[in-house]
């Protein structure tokens, strides 16, 4: 072992490089302080805009679809039919159109087709739902129907908002690349003949 301590220790200490005032790397361009302080941005507008806007997205179709369910709920009906034919076919078939009858609010015999579950014997007595002119229609829109609507809008909305925030990060990355790569060449044209010219001794 060296009497005089180790290699590192025989010397003088290498000189301490002073810090960038505030913490700035000296090599950071112009460009890359461009794309953080933009990022930051972005979010920010992610962090408030997110919430609002699925929420408010939601609340509108919830809303919207709520007055839905009450106008149809005021305007239709269900009524006691019977089969007037037989569904064709067997369990295994699904669905298949019926012809049915029915006695309206005013005493009027009335009829029409539905579907019904194949098989169906002739003369079964079905729920239908009638508007208010008196036609087969379908059930109304339920309470769940209004929220899940109000949920799907609210997820569309966050949806979209993420999906901005990314198209406008890639967006932003695309145009100061292009601008780096373009310093680069100009750069390179500059240093690369010094190169070649080492080489060329």
């Amino acid at each position: 072992m060296n009497a005089h301590g180790p290699p590192y220790a025989s010397g003088p200490h290498p000189p301490h490089r002073e810090r960038a005032p505030g913490g700035a790397n000296p090599l950071r361009r112009t460009s890359d302080r461009i794309e953080t302080w933009f990022l930051r941005f972005l979010l920010l507008v992610l962090t408030l805009g997110l919430p609002v806007a699925s929420v408010s997205a939601g609340a509108t179709a919830y809303e919207s679809s709520m007055r839905t369910v009450h106008a149809q709920t005021a305007q239709r009906h269900q009524v006691t039919a019977r089969l007037t034919s037989d569904a064709g076919g067997g369990a295994a078939d699904g669905a298949r159109q019926a012809g049915i009858r029915w006695t309206d609010r005013n005493g009027k015999e009335r009829s029409g087709t539905i579907l019904v579950r194949a098989g169906t014997p002739k003369g079964t007595t079905v729920r239908v739902w009638l508007d208010r002119h008196g036609t087969v229609t379908g059930p109304p829109m339920t309470a769940y129907n209004a929220r899940a609507t109000g949920w799907f809008a609210g997820s569309t909305a966050a949806a979209g908002m993420v999906a901005g925030f990314l198209a406008a990060r890639a967006g932003m990355r695309h145009v100061l690349d292009r601008r780096r790569y373009a310093r680069w060449e100009a750069e390179w044209a500059l240093v690369e003949p010094l190169w070649s010219a080492r080489f060329r001794q």
